[in-house]
């Protein structure tokens, strides 16, 4: 893949192989990578834990929809919401559980030219990715990267680390766009990043 060398290594399938809540503060600062060379710094996420969870997609069961959640552990859920947008998920956990995080927002580092052609919308670089919708077009993900590999690199996207260690303090809040479990503390951004969303509380996830 374009720019995956040296600076940038692959998390293996174990980083994944956790609780949701463990890898989801984890993976802030992590970079996500296209086989094209879009490169974007993650700054937000949420954990979603299936059964012991009301608000996640997962939490009655497998269905077609969230299939590739209860799969292995890193790859991606991608699901269609608002009935306009894509929502990407790294899938956590071990198979059958149906966990994961959803990548919220993320920095715009390499290849913003692909972005703002997937995003005409766009401005300016924090209107790129601050959203998982937003994400999710700017990166052209879609349902044909649902359970595609995040370690392999299978349909041309990773995760990776460039040694940019997680923030030490997090802010941590509640999740938002959800009806159920709505004061659970699983919403993690990187402390003061213009990238972040802003998206309102709401009960519709």
């Amino acid at each position: 893949m374009e720019l995956l060398n040296n600076d940038f290594q692959v998390l293996p399938r174990e980083f994944y192989r956790r609780h949701p809540a463990l890898v989801a503060p984890e993976l802030l600062n992590k970079v996500l990578l296209r086989n094209d060379g879009r490169c974007a710094r993650i700054v937000e996420v949420e954990a979603y834990a299936g059964s012991e969870d009301p608000a996640a997609h997962s939490f009655r069961g497998k269905t077609a929809r969230n299939a590739s959640m209860f799969g292995p552990p890193g790859h991606l859920y991608v699901y269609f919401t608002y009935g306009m947008h894509w929502g990407s998920n790294a899938v956590c956990g071990e198979v059958g559980e149906g966990v994961g995080v959803l990548l919220r927002a993320a920095e715009p580092l390499h290849n913003l030219e692909l972005m703002y052609a997937a995003r005409s919308a766009a401005k300016r670089p924090t209107d790129l990715a601050s959203g998982p919708g937003k994400l999710s077009q700017a990166f052209g993900l879609n349902r044909d990267f649902d359970g595609a590999d995040l370690v392999l690199g299978d349909r041309g996207i990773v995760i990776a680390c460039d040694g940019t260690p997680p923030p030490d303090s997090p802010v941590v809040g509640p999740r938002v766009g959800i009806s159920k479990a709505v004061d659970t503390p699983w919403r993690w951004t990187v402390a003061g990043s213009p990238f972040v969303s802003n998206a309102p509380i709401s009960t519709r996830r």
